[in-house]
């Protein structure tokens, strides 16, 4: 398990069950960067990423490597990179295309209020 703040590297099918599976239990909001190695603009956003971890501990940040983890990808139907997947409770709220840093603090910030309330 990664430490708070953080963004963790999901490298493997059974790892992306079991954060799924963390992410039902402690209800928080998770945000997955589905990402590739050859892509420039996740490249340029995943330090942004990085940030938002280390100020929002209370989210749980996930990156998936689409090359790496073809059939999660396929699963979740990422047809672009960057693609940041919005979950709460396993079920998608929200999505981000693209390297869009002031769109995805919002959307986090929004739903991370959310979360928090409900």
């Amino acid at each position: 398990m990664a430490e708070e703040g953080q963004v963790i590297g999901v490298h493997t099918v059974e790892a992306w069950n079991e954060q799924l599976q963390n992410g039902n239990v402690s209800k928080k909001l998770m945000v997955v960067d589905f990402t590739a190695s050859w892509c420039g603009p996740c490249r340029i956003i995943a330090p942004v990423l990085a940030d938002f971890a280390r100020r929002m501990p209370n989210v749980i940040f996930l990156k998936v490597d689409v090359d790496e983890l073809r059939s999660v990808a396929e699963d979740w139907a990422v047809e672009a990179m960057p693609t940041f997947m919005f979950l709460k409770e396993g079920k998608i709220i929200d999505k981000v295309v693209g390297a869009r840093k002031e769109e995805l603090q919002m959307k986090i910030t929004t739903h991370a209020t959310e979360t928090a309330a409900a």
